[in-house]
């Protein structure tokens, strides 16, 4: 049975965690799972710097490895748009830091597996993060969740942009819903 592209990153990303990539600066090629092509190879570094320009604090830098027609969750967004989420969730978390943790690529596709964690100091005005934090008043509280990010990259930028996080486990770190025990990641 043939298998596309699609197929196999679906069943990376259903992987067990930790077993396609821990990530530090610099990266760790023997670790990456990355079909063996150029384009393969290009499109994670291309990831890989997109994070940490992120994490920098640079979002206009960060916005620039976006297309001028990203798509985000299917939705034209454009350059743009990705800047001004990137700057809300800047102002609402200033220290707003993502870990790239596993990451599989195959073609114009890059996933990644990552930990996010940043301290509620601003106030959201944009429907990001699950819309929860449009209007309130910083917390003060610390949050660290999981994402799973799609990429699909052209040319180098990255065109479509889709994403699965953890929202409701950051909301409740942050007091803004009621706390569950949390098993799934550890503990700082």
């Amino acid at each position: 049975m043939q298998i596309n592209r699609r197929q196999v990153l679906t069943r990376a990303a259903w992987a067990v965690p930790g077993s396609i990539l821990k990530a530090q600066q610099p990266v760790e090629p023997e670790r990456d799972q990355i079909e063996h092509t150029d384009l393969a190879a290009q499109n994670a570094k291309i990831i890989h710097r997109q994070n940490e320009i992120q994490n920098s604090g640079d979002m206009a830098g960060a916005a620039a490895f976006f297309a001028e027609d990203t798509r985000n969750h299917g939705v034209p967004v454009g350059r743009k748009g990705v800047l001004r989420v990137l700057m809300d969730i800047y102002t609402t978390f200033p220290d707003w830091h993502s870990q790239i943790e596993d990451l599989a690529a195959i073609g114009d596709d890059v996933i990644t597996r990552i930990i996010t964690t940043g301290t509620h100091k601003g106030v959201g005005k944009m429907l990001v993060n699950g819309g929860l934090l449009v209007g309130l008043p910083p917390t003060g509280n610390t949050f660290k969740v999981q994402s799973i990010h799609w990429h699909t990259l052209k040319n180098g930028l990255i065109v479509e942009h889709r994403a699965s996080r953890d929202d409701i486990g950051m909301m409740q770190q942050l007091g803004l819903l009621p706390a569950v025990k949390r098993y799934d990641l550890p503990q700082k």
